[in-house]
């Protein structure tokens, strides 16, 4: 009766995990064994792991992430001019913590949003609270917070966000006071976070697609300023391997 009552008191505190690793040392004879510091210890360390294992589910629910990637299944044999240098430097997060950027261009089909998902996926595995967006998405959700007044809600959750990515920039023309909108984000953003951006176009055809000169240099600046700048090569690696890249 009394062990009973003790499983329940740690659910109603929501120690879940300190509850299974309870009941699983009552299951156990040779748990007896072990002093109170011992027993005691792994029901915390059950409990810690809990936390964040939960903490992580969220993380990785909150983003919403294309593809299910993580860094550790890059594939690094095709022929894209990819090094695993290249994608190891970003293992751990640290250039979050710097407030870096990261650019990746290529053709389509080489692998770019498989890369940035991957480089989330480790991102949240460290700690850090990341979105991802299709470009197109991103600007609908922008156009349609100014519409029913949630803009300045929506621009807070994005300058809070640690790491930001955009994925196929250019791949539409925007308009605009669109790109100003772009402008504030990154504005909002300095000092906070990282943003990760993918693209099928050059950083130098960047300027011209944005249209507006002033515009433009103030974008390019606060992204390529402090970025990494990953150039992928080669045809599409859909023909040969749809799944892992």
């Amino acid at each position: 009766m009394l062990n009973q009552q003790t499983m329940n008191q740690l659910h109603d505190m929501k120690l879940h995990g300190m509850a299974d690793a309870y009941e699983e040392q009552r299951q156990h004879a040779q748990s007896g064994d072990l002093d109170f510091d011992e027993r005691l210890g792994m029901l915390v360390d059950r409990q810690w792991r809990w936390r964040e294992e939960r903490a992580l589910a969220s993380r990785l629910r909150s983003a919403k992430f294309r593809l299910p990637a993580c860094i550790e299944d890059i594939d690094y044999r095709a022929r894209r001019g990819l090094k695993r240098a290249s994608m190891e430097q970003f293992r751990g997060g640290e250039w979050i913590g710097y407030h870096q950027n990261v650019i990746l261009t290529g053709p389509t089909g080489t692998g770019k949003t498989f890369l940035a998902c991957a480089l989330g996926n480790d991102a949240c595995r460290c700690g850090y609270r990341v979105r991802y967006f299709v470009t197109a998405k991103l600007f609908r959700m922008l156009r349609a917070a100014h519409a029913d007044g949630s803009y300045m809600r929506l621009t807070d959750r994005l300058a809070k966000t640690e790491l930001l990515i955009i994925d196929d920039w250019g791949m539409e023309t925007l308009k605009a006071n669109e790109y100003r909108d772009f402008l504030e984000i990154l504005d909002d953003r300095q000092g906070k976070g990282g943003t990760l951006i993918t693209s099928q176009f050059p950083i130098e055809l960047w300027h011209d697609t944005i249209g507006n000169p002033t515009v433009a240099d103030a974008i390019l600046d606060r992204l390529i300023h402090n970025a990494h700048k990953i150039e992928l090569k080669g045809e599409s690696m859909r023909k040969h391997k749809p799944s892992a890249q």
